[in-house]
């Protein structure tokens, strides 16, 4: 079952984002990780929030202890990111 996953990062800005996201190889408007739904990034008065629906939330779980955790560490992020998981309902994808 689809869950959605949201993060917000403390003290982060959106350049140490788009550090994280260039070292996993990522293209703004390109392809996710795989088992990755649907992904966005907002900056919020104390950082940014990635709003994200994967396939499962294990799926999510592996790509976070592999890739986000030392991205977003190497990238000077101190700080781990508060994590809320939403069991999802309905999601629709582009037609």
């Amino acid at each position: 079952m689809p869950v959605a996953v949201v993060l917000d990062f403390e003290d982060a800005t959106l350049d140490q984002y788009d550090q994280v996201v260039a070292k996993m190889g990522f293209q703004p408007g390109g392809a996710g990780a795989p088992g990755g739904l649907f992904h966005w990034v907002t900056e919020t008065p104390n950082g940014f929030r990635v709003t994200d629906v994967w396939e499962t939330r294990e799926q999510f779980e592996a790509f976070a202890d592999e890739q986000i955790g030392p991205y977003t560490q190497e990238a000077g992020m101190t700080n781990p990111p508060t994590v809320e998981f939403f069991a999802v309902h309905n999601h629709l994808t582009a037609g």
